[in-house]
């Protein structure tokens, strides 16, 4: 538990719990773009996943993950906020103002944790089979997962909050990778700049990603 009082093992944890993050957050981008193949591919893909006696474990991981990243980016902050005695007068402006995302990085994380609440809500605890969200693929009833994201996404509302909150991710991921690595020790001059380029690339790939589906749905796509 001393380890987790000091500000090197908390930034740690920030780090590695970021990084769990990151890479699931890549991994359901990735799946969502099955929305392109069509509904029996994405309908198989959501099956695949939720029929797994393994999801509830990977899921219980991934809440105590994001906890411990929420409690503790926001115990650095007001730690932060209150060592800070005096601001200065004039802004630090060159390399060492901080980078707009690190400033903003409490802001749209509770933008991103709102939206996953919501997200959650909406998709996985919506409406279901007994909702008549039913199809048959190869011969398996299963969820009209792909129907339910139709209907949704007919929303411009709920279409435009999304890719607001996808944005936010992309700040969020941008600075959060590059600083992960440089928290876990990987930091060093001669590839912090690569690095810090990957996070940028890393993000836009991302948040296009997720972009991606809700745009081609209330472009493209009809509800039934």
């Amino acid at each position: 538990m001393n380890y987790l009082k000091s500000s090197i093992g908390r930034k740690q944890l920030m780090g590695l719990t970021g990084l769990i993050w990151s890479g699931f957050v890549l991994s359901h981008m990735l799946g969502n773009l099955l929305i392109f193949a069509g509904s029996d591919a994405y309908n198989k893909y959501s099956y695949a996943l939720t029929s797994n006696p393994l999801l509830y474990l990977a899921e219980a991981g991934l809440v105590v993950t994001l906890l411990a990243h929420v409690f503790y980016g926001l115990k650095l902050k007001f730690e932060n906020v209150e060592a800070r005695q005096t601001r200065y007068a004039m802004p630090t402006n060159g390399e060492k103002a901080a980078r707009f995302q690190s400033k903003w990085m409490a802001f749209h994380g509770s933008l991103i944790l709102v939206f996953i609440i919501y997200h959650l809500i909406t998709f996985k605890y919506g409406p279901g089979v007994e909702a008549g969200y039913v199809t048959t693929v190869d011969g398996v009833q299963m969820r009209d997962l792909h129907r339910l994201i139709v209907d949704v996404f007919q929303s411009p509302a709920y279409v435009f909050g999304y890719v607001l909150c996808m944005i936010g991710v992309g700040f969020h991921l941008s600075h959060g990778f590059y600083s992960a690595f440089a928290s876990l020790g990987f930091y060093h001059p001669k590839y912090s700049d690569w690095l810090s380029k990957l996070g940028y690339v890393y993000a836009v790939v991302v948040a296009a990603g997720f972009i991606s589906q809700p745009l081609y749905v209330y472009l493209f796509a009809e509800a039934r």
